[in-house]
């Protein structure tokens, strides 16, 4: 390469004044600041979209469920395993099984009240399985440990996809 083209920007920096390259400075320096300012005022409207959503949330939450409509859930996504309370050692992991094939059968079509109803339902299963769990196969209860974790992840990724569409909303 030669070397006034390594040297073409040093020299053209010599063409100026240290007064113009003040300018120049202050120009971009301009447009630096006005581009965090746009960048904070959209951090600032989604942050105000989270807080309402969040409260939004909160407040949907410390409503109590309706029983009659809790317990059509129940046998909705239970089926013949819709009395909890009875479940056994040997009636629990199906009864896990079935609630899961029910809840990604129709989780897309849930509104978050609906998760409201599958949450209060996975929190029942998971009290009677806590209270029978040194009966419970190793192999089942691996089973059930899985379908607990896959539950609550579909249920964040639910949280995260309406918090998300909260955010980018007007």
């Amino acid at each position: 390469m030669p070397a006034t083209v390594l040297l073409a920007p040093l020299l053209t920096s010599c063409d100026s004044t240290p007064r113009e390259r003040q300018e120049v400075v202050s120009q971009s320096a301009r447009r630096l600041d006005t581009l965090a300012d746009r960048a904070a005022d959209k951090i600032k409207v989604a942050g105000h979209r989270a807080a309402r959503f969040d409260s939004a949330s909160k407040a949907r939450s410390r409503q109590p469920l309706d029983k009659a409509a809790e317990s059509t859930f129940t046998n909705e996504l239970l089926g013949t395993y819709a009395t909890i309370e009875q479940l056994t050692p040997t009636t629990i992991e199906p009864a896990y099984v079935q609630f899961m094939q029910q809840v990604r059968a129709h989780r897309k079509q849930w509104t978050q009240r609906d998760w409201d109803y599958a949450t209060a339902i996975s929190r029942r299963l998971n009290a009677q399985f806590r209270a029978i769990r040194l009966d419970i196969k190793g192999r089942d209860e691996l089973h059930i440990r899985a379908l607990q974790t896959e539950f609550t992840a579909l249920e964040t990724g639910r949280d995260v996809k309406d918090l998300g569409q909260a955010v980018k909303q007007p």
